[in-house]
């Protein structure tokens, strides 16, 4: 299997988080290289590495936190939350957990469409989008 598809979770996640830099194959190995706006974002690529357990023989990477916010970022506002699926999960548990409501799961599952092709269908160590539960 190639390095990429091994590693789509990572990739997908650097990808979401506006990595910038690359992850390339060669020698037989997965190079990723880059920047992330903070410390946070970058141990999140980190963790997606790490859920493939040979990840120590098969990737090489540097990933740093310029700790610059975006252009056009509010700093007031709350920060995006996010949970990591661990073995067990449901979207309906995660709601529950997060929201304090098990039907806001098709919310969790809208603001994730972007891996997530199935409600039923998530994955230990994806990294989910939280949205903000909605108000009454």
């Amino acid at each position: 299997m190639a390095l990429r598809d091994k590693y789509n979770h990572a990739i997908q996640t650097a990808k979401n988080l506006r990595f910038q830099g690359g992850a390339d194959e060669r020698d037989g190995k997965l190079y990723f290289k880059g920047t992330v706006q903070t410390q946070d974002e970058a141990n999140k690529i980190w963790d997606a590495i790490k859920t493939i357990p040979t990840w120590q023989q098969e990737v090489v990477a540097e990933i740093r936190a310029t700790g610059t916010a975006p252009a056009g970022a509010s700093t007031g506002g709350q920060a995006e939350r996010t949970y990591t699926v661990k073995s067990g999960d449901t979207l309906s548990k995660i709601a529950k957990e997060m929201l304090g409501d098990t039907n806001a799961y098709m919310d969790i599952f809208n603001a994730n469409k972007d891996q997530l092709s199935d409600p039923n269908k998530i994955k230990p160590g994806q990294v989910l989008k939280i949205p903000q539960p909605a108000h009454k």
